[in-house]
C-alpha cells in the first residue's frame, strides 16, 4: 500500500520545487572584434508561468555579464557550471549579453569562430574581415553579417590589414593573391547558398507585396504580413494587432490561420507572443 503513495509524493515534490522552465531564443547575435573577443547577445522569450530559466552559455569565460528585461531593467541571475540561471519575474522579453574570448582561434592569418548551438545565429564580423570558409551554407548574408543555421558551425576569416606595403597603404603581391583566392571562395559559397535556396534571395517590399496578392488571404491578413515584413520579419502580436486595428480575439484567430497555412510561426512568450515570417 505504501508504494502507491510514491507517484503522488513525486508529483507533489515536482510542484513544490522551483522548476527551471523552458524558453524560446528569439535571436542570438555574435559580434566579433579584431582581437578575437566576441560579444554574445541573446534575446529570449520566457515560457508562461516560468520562474527560473537555465541558459547554457557559449564559451568558458564570461566578462561584463548583463541580464535585463525588455525595458532595460536588471534581472537577478547567477553563473554556475557554464550556465546562467536567471529569474525572469514578469518579463516578457529577457536580454542577456556578455563578452568571451573563447569562441575564436587564430592560425597564421586566419581567424576561425566556432559555435555549437541549437538555434540559428547571426555573426557580425569586423568591417575589415574577409570570409575564407564556412562550415555550412548560410541562411542569410547582409553586408558583414552572416546568419548561420543551428548546429556545430564555424566561420573563418582574415582581417584586411592596410599599410602593409612599401608606402601609401599599397598591398603586397602576396596579399593580392590571397585576396583573389578569398574572392573565389566567397563566390563559390554564394553560388552554393543560392542553389540550396532555389535561387531565391530576400525579396524587396514590392516583390513581397506581389506574393501576397497571389495567396488566398483577406485584406487584414495581407496588412499584417506586410507590417511584419517591414519590421524585419518579426514583431509582437500586440504590435501587429494595434497597427492594423484588430480586436485581440480576432487577431488571435488570424494568427492561428496564418500559422496553419505555414506563413508565420508564433513564438510563445510570458506576456505576449511574437510572430515570425516563414516564407
Amino acid at each position: 500500500m505504501r508504494l502507491k503513495w510514491v507517484p503522488i509524493l513525486m508529483m507533489i515534490t515536482l510542484i513544490l520545487l522551483p522548476g527551471v522552465s523552458s524558453y524560446t531564443v528569439s535571436s542570438l547575435v555574435l559580434t566579433v572584434y579584431n582581437d578575437g573577443y566576441v560579444k554574445v547577445e541573446y534575446e529570449i522569450l520566457p515560457a508562461e508561468y516560468s520562474s527560473q530559466i537555465e541558459l547554457p552559455l557559449l564559451g568558458d569565460h564570461y566578462e561584463n555579464v548583463i541580464v535585463e528585461d525588455g525595458n532595460g531593467n536588471p534581472l537577478n541571475f547567477r553563473l554556475e557550471n557554464g550556465s546562467l540561471f536567471l529569474y525572469s519575474g514578469d518579463a516578457g522579453v529577457v536580454k542577456v549579453s556578455y563578452y568571451t574570448p573563447d569562441l575564436t582561434v587564430k592560425q597564421g592569418m586566419v581567424w576561425t569562430l566556432h559555435v555549437a548551438t541549437n538555434d540559428s545565429f547571426t555573426v557580425v564580423l569586423p568591417e575589415n574581415a574577409i570570409v575564407v570558409d564556412l562550415s555550412d551554407i548560410p541562411l542569410e548574408i547582409a553586408g558583414n553579417s552572416i546568419t548561420m543555421p543551428p548546429g556545430n558551425q564555424s566561420v573563418s576569416y582574415t582581417l584586411n590589414g592596410r599599410g602593409t606595403g612599401s608606402e601609401g597603404g599599397t598591398e603586397s603581391p602576396v596579399y593580392l593573391l590571397i585576396l583573389a583566392g578569398l574572392g573565389m571562395l566567397g563566390g563559390l559559397a554564394y553560388v552554393l547558398w543560392r542553389r540550396k535556396s532555389g535561387g531565391k534571395s530576400m525579396p524587396s517590399r514590392e516583390e513581397f507585396q506581389a506574393r501576397l496578392e497571389n495567396l488566398d488571404l483577406n485584406e487584414e491578413e495581407k496588412r499584417a504580413l506586410l507590417y511584419i515584413f517591414d519590421k524585419g520579419g518579426k514583431a509582437s502580436q500586440a504590435e501587429v494587432r494595434e497597427a492594423i486595428g484588430l480586436p485581440k480575439t480576432t487577431a488571435w484567430r488570424m494568427f492561428k490561420r496564418l500559422e496553419r497555412k505555414g506563413l508565420v510561426k508564433v513564438l510563445k512568450g510570458r506576456k505576449e507572443n511574437w510572430v515570425e515570417l516563414r516564407f
